[in-house]
């Protein structure tokens, strides 16, 4: 049965607090077990709000950062210092301010162009995670964020390749309706893989696109993700979606 818990807060700023909250504490618990803890993040507005949060949180908690490593769910095709750049916006609002060793920042190279760029990144995760051959890694948490379409990572509704393939890490793409339109995006794969995956769903105008991917019979890119999943989180702002016969998610820690 495919669990998903709706984590409902009153703005946007509540959101990105209660997440980075939740996965700090996800950190500690693991450092203090004594072992890595690997998280994949997005871009977007969300994120922003997101990372400025858990970089103030994790200064006055003096988390350990040590043993996590930094992996991202998407990227554009552009050099790491472009202000399309997922990794630029990491980097400046959380990697650099919480002092991340380079050596756990594991970008996704997208100015080597989509195809050379999945690949490089895919043999990087398997190394990290220690995913023997073509064994899927399995990330400890995957962040992510949610278009008015539904979409998530570069993972975008239309895409029938995207959809059915569960053997890729990575995934080229090269015609993304959103500029710009070459990308690198997580596959379904490990998303479906993944420990915990935990979805920032906030913002107007998503409304249609959430209910959709809720709905068993959903056919959006997050619905699939939820649907190949046995828990999925979502934080969202958006009133009225949380569901009472919802059922919460196993621990992440």
């Amino acid at each position: 049965m495919n669990h998903v818990h709706v984590e409902s807060l009153p703005s946007d700023d509540a959101l990105a607090a209660a997440a980075a909250t939740m996965w700090l504490d996800a950190v500690a618990a693991a450092t203090a077990a004594g072992r890595d803890f690997t998280v994949a993040v997005s871009g977007g507005r969300v994120m922003r709000k997101f990372f400025a949060a858990a970089a103030t949180l994790a200064a006055a908690r003096r988390v350990n950062f040590s043993r996590v490593h930094f992996f991202w769910a998407d990227e554009r095709c552009v050099p790491p210092d472009d202000v399309a750049s997922n990794f630029r916006l990491a980097q400046e609002e959380l990697l650099q301010p919480a002092g991340i060793p380079g050596a756990n920042i594991h970008r996704v190279r997208g100015e080597l162009g989509p195809a050379q760029a999945a690949q490089a990144a895919a043999a990087e995760m398997r190394r990290v995670c220690g995913a023997a051959g073509e064994a899927m890694p399995a990330l400890d948490l995957v962040l992510l964020g949610m278009g008015e379409d539904g979409h998530v990572a570069s993972l975008f509704p239309g895409n029938a390749d995207t959809a059915a393939d569960l053997a890729s890490v990575f995934l080229p793409v090269r015609d993304a309706p959103k500029p710009p339109p070459a990308r690198v995006t997580l596959g379904h794969g490990p998303l479906a893989a993944a420990r915990a995956v935990w979805v920032l769903a906030c913002g107007p105008g998503k409304q249609a696109a959430l209910r959709e991917s809720l709905a068993a019979t959903g056919t959006t890119p997050l619905a699939r993700v939820i649907q190949r999943r046995a828990a999925t989180t979502i934080f969202t702002d958006l009133a009225g979606e949380a569901s009472p016969g919802l059922e919460p998610p196993p621990d992440l820690v």
